[in-house]
């Protein structure tokens, strides 16, 4: 085989295109959960240890915040950005408001999603806290549609 500039260019432009997918691939990030700095929010009845049935935060600016926060760094990749899912994981814009959307939420929050014995998400609960929990539902909250 002879190398030819025409042939030299096309290897050379198929080896940029192989390195640039495999740094697309690889620029997933890491999908360890990200701590969540939620010192700002008032503390919860009972402390950290027992969990609220309702979302203490609702309409906190501060929790709205650091729920937005928290959400990017460690919902958005599967959820999608805003809340808006591009078809991997539910689209949390949906979630019912109010009391009745917190048990849900916290229920999966805590607990996440095991179907058939594949984890669809994993539980956050004791990874992140209540806290941060309750912040990123009232960020949510900010996101709801009914569309």
């Amino acid at each position: 085989m002879e190398w030819t500039p025409s042939r030299v260019a096309l290897s050379a432009a198929a080896l940029i295109l192989i390195a640039s997918a495999g740094a697309r691939l690889s620029a997933h990030g890491n999908v360890t959960p990200q701590a969540v700095d939620t010192s700002a929010l008032p503390d919860l009845e009972g402390g950290n240890d027992k969990w609220v049935q309702h979302n203490p935060y609702r309409g906190n600016a501060k929790a709205i915040e650091i729920g937005q926060s928290a959400y990017g760094q460690n919902c958005a990749r599967c959820h999608g950005l805003d809340a808006i899912s591009g078809g991997i994981a539910p689209d949390l814009r949906y979630l019912e408001l109010g009391d009745s959307g917190d048990e849900w939420f916290i229920q999966r929050f805590q607990h996440g999603s095991v179907r058939d014995g594949k984890v669809y998400m994993p539980p956050m609960g004791e990874v992140l806290g209540q806290k941060a929990g309750w912040a990123i539902r009232a960020y949510l909250e900010t996101k709801h549609s009914e569309d």
